[in-house]
């Protein structure tokens, strides 16, 4: 079965900073798109980075120059770096494993169960 498991979340003050870790199993990791998303209280869920299995990257706008996605197939884990953090960083944030797409015609998507980060003084 497919497990996507977050850790590295915690209460960090403004301006510090927290190193995600997703560690995934049950599927062929290098062939997915890792992403992360991350969902305040009251709010969507929001996209913040990806990783291609080629590794290109996105970042969201909201996290560009503090954020930083990153892979290692070897282990099977995806990371987001987060820098300069802030009290809007706040939320939960998840794992997302997804293969396919419009092109190959079919889309699988996984999430992890997620990780609290909390910024405040």
């Amino acid at each position: 079965q497919v497990q996507l498991v977050e850790s590295g979340g915690g209460l960090v003050q403004p301006g510090g900073s927290l190193r995600l870790s997703c560690a995934a199993s049950g599927i062929m990791f290098s062939s997915y798109a890792m992403g992360w998303y991350r969902q305040a209280p009251g709010k969507q869920r929001e996209f913040v980075a990806v990783i291609t299995s080629g590794g290109r990257t996105d970042i969201a706008d909201s996290v560009k120059g503090r954020g930083t996605i990153s892979r290692d197939n070897a282990k099977n884990t995806v990371y987001l770096q987060m820098d300069s953090l802030k009290p809007e960083d706040t939320a939960v944030y998840y794992c997302n494993a997804k293969l396919g797409g419009a092109i190959v015609g079919y889309n699988l998507n996984y999430w992890g169960q997620g990780t609290q980060i909390t910024v405040s003084s």
